[in-house]
């Protein structure tokens, strides 16, 4: 063993112990394993920030922000509610998500698959009243899983299939991994389905002070405009939208006051008293179509409607709004602003909207330009809350981001574009069609992710760049010699799935299929079995959240710490290596 190959192996030790600690934040532990990688001379100086340039980090930030537009966009809270509306067991939840993920990677690029389904994760997750982090670590693995199904669905697969047409003549075809796979899918699944409890809850990292205001009892007022699919069907539908986090306090209809019993039909031009938190509302209004009341934008050619954004702020005890009303006021043609929402602590609120006399200490959602907001609340002595997303009254783009997610996917399926393109022009294309306004785009990508991917990338390369891999090679082959022919097989599975999380995982099919082969002629075997064995092992990294971007796209909003992965990831890749020895001696026998 050289020196640098020693440093190599100090440095990642080190690295690990540190992220299972969980001491210190995982951005800085990177950042601080490449700084000592740098010092020690295992990273050149010319090298040390290439991770930054990395397709791994254009993916997974690429990832976070279609994510984002297709959550944003409320699509996925209509399809839940027009398709799922009673899905309410957490287990039920899980098995409908962790299946369609690994369903679905079996045929498109497991990122891609997982980012369509975060969003509704978040959205069970509310309906359940449960942390996001019971949903997104099984997903990942999930997506990991189902890859292994098919030749195009993981890079291990295309990888293999490749080096095997080198080493024999005969690539593995498309569906020479589904035997196989399909079992170890279906095995993971059923563990996952009983095993999710091994992770603790998490709330995300990223917690704010916006996001520790809660404020549940705003007063909004809509109208049942025509075409509203609110029209015909009971109140008690609208409740169901908002997955009762809203509710309708009083309905005006032609001048007449009716109180909302469950069973009251929506009828065309109904006004609706509705009293519940931002984000039920939104749901309710957006679902529904209803029209908001106030919410009068400029057309929809206008530049300036993108700008229109919606605010929380506190009247102070000195603002001219007090004793006022929004109607007397004549907010919007005068101020060009809306009234939204009211909340008012210790009562509800049963007048219509325009006519509620603000009181000091009132929390009310506005509307406006965002050029022109700040000067209105400077004037009326208004105290804006710690800003949080309020997507009452904003403007939304229907299936445009899960057509722009399609795209990206089927590019890459077809092999037209690579994925880190055709995920980057997806994003960008959020951007351009205002699926996310612009100020929302960096709010979206977690930046500490990003940071601590680049800066591991080096530092794990270091380990090929100094000979540390085939030295581990080497030692696998010296032991191999010794153990019987499933031994053999497990060692090399083991020792894939080991080697991932620190190489990427076509690079650890590139050091092992070699190897693997080496074994096979050896022993006196055929490399099938071993050749699958690499690529299984390389694409089952379950024990960390660098070795695969879907493992790291869900660590930031699950709000998990490095040791979370292994509670969960090792006793599935127990799983993992227990069913795959037998079933790839079954269906690729070694002699």
């Amino acid at each position: 063993m050289t020196a640098d190959q020693l440093l190599s192996f100090i440095v990642i030790g080190a690295m690990m112990v540190f992220f299972v600690w969980g001491r210190f934040r995982y951005d800085i532990i990177a950042c601080s394993a490449l700084m000592l990688s740098v010092a020690v001379g295992i990273v050149p100086f010319d090298r040390a920030f290439d991770g930054f340039s990395d397709d791994i980090v254009i993916i997974v930030a690429s990832a976070l922000i279609v994510s984002a537009g297709v959550a944003r966009s409320g699509i996925v809270d209509a399809a839940i509610q027009r398709f799922l509306p009673d899905l309410q067991s957490v287990r039920a939840q899980l098995a409908l998500l962790v299946v369609t993920v690994t369903v679905m990677s079996a045929f498109i690029k497991n990122i891609g698959a997982l980012a369509i389904m975060i969003p509704v994760a978040f959205q069970f997750a509310r309906r359940s009243k449960v942390q996001p982090s019971v949903f997104l670590m099984p997903m990942a693995f999930g997506s990991l899983i189902g890859g292994l199904m098919t030749q195009v669905g993981t890079s291990p697969n295309v990888v293999v299939s490749r080096m095997r047409a080198e080493l024999t003549g005969e690539s593995f075809s498309m569906f020479d991994f589904t035997p196989v796979g399909a079992s170890l899918a279906l095995a993971g699944c059923v563990f996952l389905l009983f095993a999710y409890r091994l992770v603790p809850e998490r709330k995300s990292q990223e917690v704010s002070v916006n996001q520790v205001i809660e404020i549940t009892d705003y007063t909004a007022e809509a109208v049942a405009a025509p075409g509203s699919p609110a029209i015909g069907k009971p109140v008690s539908n609208l409740v169901r939208i908002g997955d009762g986090g809203a509710v309708v306090i009083a309905i005006f209809r032609r001048g007449t006051h009716l109180a909302p019993l469950p069973d009251v039909v929506i009828e065309t031009d109904d006004i609706l008293l509705l009293e519940g938190g931002p984000a039920a509302l939104d749901r309710i209004v957006s679902q529904a179509k209803l029209k908001i009341a106030g919410d009068r934008l400029p057309m929809p050619g206008d530049k300036t409607r993108a700008e229109i954004e919606a605010i929380e702020v506190v009247i102070g005890s000195n603002s001219p709004l007090i004793g006022m009303s929004a109607e007397r006021l004549a907010l919007f043609n005068n101020h060009n602003v809306n009234l939204l929402a009211v909340s008012r602590q210790g009562e509800r609120l049963k007048q219509r909207l325009g006519s509620i006399r603000l009181q000091a200490g009132d929390i009310v959602v506005l509307q406006g330009a965002r050029s022109e907001l700040p000067s209105f609340l400077q004037d009326f002595g208004c105290l804006p809350l710690a800003q949080r997303e309020i997507l009452l009254g904003t403007i939304r783009r229907g299936t445009l981001p899960l057509m722009l997610l399609a795209a990206a996917m089927a590019t890459t399926a077809v092999g037209l574009v690579p994925v880190p393109i055709a995920f980057f022009a997806a994003a960008l294309a959020m951007v351009i069609f205002r699926v996310i306004p612009l100020r929302d785009v960096y709010r979206a990508v977690d930046g500490p992710i990003l940071v601590m991917l680049a800066a591991l990338i080096p530092v794990s390369d270091s380990l090929r760049t100094t000979g540390g891999s085939d030295l581990i090679a080497g030692w696998l082959g010296g032991i191999a010699t010794h153990l019987p022919p499933a031994g053999a097989l497990a060692l090399i599975l083991i020792a894939a799935m080991a080697v991932t999380p620190f190489l990427n995982n076509a690079a650890t099919v590139l050091v092992m299929a070699p190897i693997a082969a080496s074994f096979a002629a050896t022993l006196g075997y055929r490399p099938d079995a071993f050749l699958m064995a690499v690529a299984i092992g390389a694409g089952s990294d379950f024990l960390t959240p660098i070795g695969h971007q879907c493992n790291t796209l869900v660590m930031g909003p699950g709000g998990y710490r490095f040791s979370d992965y292994p509670r969960l990831g090792l006793p599935l890749s127990i799983v993992i290596i227990l069913a795959t020895v037998p079933l790839l001696m079954w269906f690729w026998p070694l002699r």
